[in-house]
């Protein structure tokens, strides 16, 4: 339904946008600011969705590496921060 809803408004993931296809890995417009570019070896988790969680390893990640609390920060602080907030709360 989000991607039907997406492609609707012209912005569906892998259309043609501003800085390359929209929210795929390796285009301009997905890559991260330098400041915060992951050291050689960090997980870069790739989402779907509103949330870190749903349909990624990132639950498996934090587990396997015994992280019990994170610290959250993003763009879209009252969708996709909250969203994994919630999601995070719910493990």
């Amino acid at each position: 339904n989000k991607r039907w809803r997406s492609r609707q408004a012209g912005a569906g993931i892998g259309d043609p946008g501003p800085c390359g296809k929209i929210l795929v890995r390796g285009e301009p417009g997905w890559d991260l600011i330098p400041e915060l570019y992951p050291f050689a070896g960090e997980d870069v988790v790739d989402k779907p969705g509103k949330g870190s969680f749903c349909a990624t390893d990132l639950d498996l990640i934090l587990r396997s590496r015994g992280i019990k609390r994170i610290i959250l920060g993003g763009i879209t602080t009252d969708v996709c921060v909250h969203t994994t907030m919630r999601e995070a709360n719910d493990r």
